[in-house]
């Protein structure tokens, strides 16, 4: 996410050093978000048979299985040390919250409607910044955040008949999602990018697990097969954001994540019949627009 990839929200600005790796960081950013598409499509999928806390539970115990190969196995002791475990896994909570509430909107709603609500993390993150980061907030941001709010108005539409109240799970996830992201620029300074990927696999993992057992149903082995697969395409998708951000500044790739509207409108149609109307066209339009603006007026971190 936004849509569920942690990587992005833990790693630092890239350097950019030359023209070529930027090109190659834009073209590895581009990939994650498709393979993150992917990633949904398949829960999507999933949620036909399984409880979304189900398929969060399967998505992480594979995330959480190829940290523990790709860390500890390899030596990495220092993987969970941390001067703020507290932050860690209160992001971790915040993020698995945002996994859980989107996989429960894909249930309910068509993909591109998901996604489209969902690009409203950015403005949360501007209201969120306020009472925790004590960060100033000047009119034009706030005005941007007024026309994304908009623009979700715009896709779910609370007055008239195609209102459901199963938009409000994107809402939540975005929420969710912001808040991680603003518990992580808490902790950006202090921690590696390893740390907290570790903590997000291991701590989303448990959480999972302590919910799963009020909701399960025994997944046949194309439930099983696909569990792996949804949490092979997200792990792949945090690997390709790790690289992306190697080459390139992360204020640069941050509007690449909006192209997963496309993939969206693609598997949506694709796997499940759905088209989006021009309302959520039109929604989604302004919600970028809106969330476009507060990345380039946010602060730059170096």
């Amino acid at each position: 996410m936004q849509n569920g990839n942690e990587a992005a929200a833990v790693l630092p600005e890239g350097k950019g050093a030359s023209r070529a790796g930027g090109y190659r960081g834009i073209a590895l950013m581009v990939a994650a978000v498709a393979v993150q598409s992917c990633s949904e499509a398949v829960a999507k999928f999933m949620t036909a048979s399984l409880p979304a806390v189900e398929v969060a539970w399967l998505r992480y115990a594979v995330f959480a299985a190829i940290v523990v190969v790709g860390t500890f196995a390899r030596g990495e002791r220092l993987a969970l040390r941390t001067p703020r475990p507290d932050l860690q896994i209160l992001r971790s909570v915040t993020a698995v919250g945002a996994a859980i509430f989107f996989i429960m909107a894909l249930s309910l709603l068509p993909m591109a409607e998901v996604t489209a609500i969902s690009f409203v993390s950015p403005l949360l993150v501007t209201v969120f910044s306020i009472p925790i980061l004590r960060e100033t907030v000047g009119v034009r941001r706030w005005i941007a955040v007024a026309v994304g709010m908009a623009g979700v108005l715009m896709v779910v539409r609370p007055s008239t008949a195609t209102f459901a109240v199963s938009a409000a799970f994107p809402l939540f996830a975005a929420a969710s999602w912001a808040l991680a992201l603003v518990v992580t620029r808490l902790m950006s300074a202090s921690d590696r990018p390893l740390v907290s990927l570790t903590y997000a696999a291991l701590v989303g993992f448990a959480v999972t697990s302590a919910l799963v057992p009020f909701t399960w149903v025994t997944p046949d082995p194309k439930g099983l097969l696909l569990g792996l697969a949804t949490g092979i395409f997200g792990t792949a998708a945090q690997y390709l954001t790790v690289a992306a951000l190697h080459h390139e500044r992360a204020s640069v790739l941050a509007p690449l994540f909006y192209g997963s509207l496309v993939w969206s409108i693609l598997f949506g149609y694709i796997l499940f019949g759905d088209l989006p109307d021009l309302w959520t066209y039109a929604g989604a339009a302004t919600i970028i627009a809106g969330g476009l603006y507060t990345l380039s007026r946010s602060p730059r971190r170096r």
